[in-house]
């Protein structure tokens, strides 16, 4: 994902600071810099967010074929580390109940790489994507999320198989962590179709937050990141790209076949994740300022 970034005055005009105030405002006791500082801690408004991120996803439709190629080919590298991580946490950890709530935080470390490094994941742009087509419905804006959509998920994929086949064939030479990633992974494909499909959406809302949380967080954005994604490890969530590292280390070590992966994993959490993020939290989050919005265009 191109990670979300900018200020409110840049996207939506002028701040607090610099709205006309009316007469006899009560802060006149205030220094200028007092003044300055109060403003920069009031919180973005509902309807600037939304258009931040409104705006990073026309941005994201508008991204050469072979940017998007190679950010999600990228990305789909980078989230195999949560993977990874959190193998790595579970060996050298003790067997103690208490062990999920350390390891569960290695999964956060791939999500915090792809999009600081503002790479594209599939399940980010589930909620930019959507939210210019809302705005401005129309079939050009359908091709653009489908064109959008499909390129990244399918470099994601790519990169998720690799990495997933060097956790299967052990190239790092790490056998204790090998074993560690394919119990995770056993363990992720255990629920059924039904619960996959729920625990997806569920996934798919908690990514969604993350992006929108975003805009507001500044100097927290290693925080949000880290926080929002350990509960969906935490909470065995299913998560299409880093779940998809796990599926594909399966296959190539055997222990998976393709039919059934596709069947019980792909497809449910792929729908999950996608109805997560785009159906509810893009409608609801829409929906929460679509008045104001219409307030907006009338006033011009």
């Amino acid at each position: 994902m191109t990670s979300i970034s900018g200020t409110d005055d840049e996207i939506v005009g002028k701040g607090p600071a610099d709205a006309e105030q009316p007469a006899g405002r009560d802060d006149e006791h205030l220094s200028r810099n007092e003044k300055r500082e109060v403003d920069e801690r009031v919180q973005l408004r509902p309807v600037a967010v939304y258009e931040i991120v409104r705006k990073e996803g026309e941005s994201e439709l508008a991204r050469p074929t072979s940017s998007l190629l190679w950010s999600g080919f990228a990305a789909g590298l980078s989230i195999g580390f949560s993977v990874f991580t959190q193998a790595a946490l579970r060996h050298y950890l003790p067997d103690a109940e208490w062990r999920p709530l350390v390891e569960c935080w290695g999964y956060a470390v791939g999500f915090l790489i792809v999009i600081l490094a503002r790479q594209q994941l599939f399940t980010e742009i589930t909620l930019t994507a959507v939210l210019p087509f809302l705005a401005k419905p129309d079939i050009k804006c359908i091709c653009s999320i489908a064109r959008l959509w499909s390129l990244v998920f399918a470099a994601n994929l790519a990169g998720t198989l690799i990495f997933g086949a060097g956790l299967a064939f052990d190239i790092l030479h790490t056998p204790e962590i090998r074993a560690a990633a394919l119990e995770i992974a056993n363990e992720a494909m255990e629920p059924s179709r039904g619960y996959m499909f729920l625990r997806a959406v569920a996934a798919g809302w908690l990514i969604a937050t993350v992006v929108w949380l975003l805009p507001s967080a500044e100097s927290s954005r290693f925080p949000v990141i880290a926080l929002m994604t350990y509960l969906i490890a935490l909470f065995h969530l299913s998560h299409i790209v880093a779940g998809s590292v796990e599926a594909s280390s399966l296959i190539f070590s055997g222990s998976l076949d393709m039919g059934q992966a596709i069947t019980h994993f792909y497809l449910p959490t792929l729908f999950g994740n996608v109805f997560g993020g785009s159906a509810l939290f893009a409608l609801v989050s829409y929906a929460q300022i679509a008045e104001e919005l219409d307030m907006s265009a009338r006033e011009k």
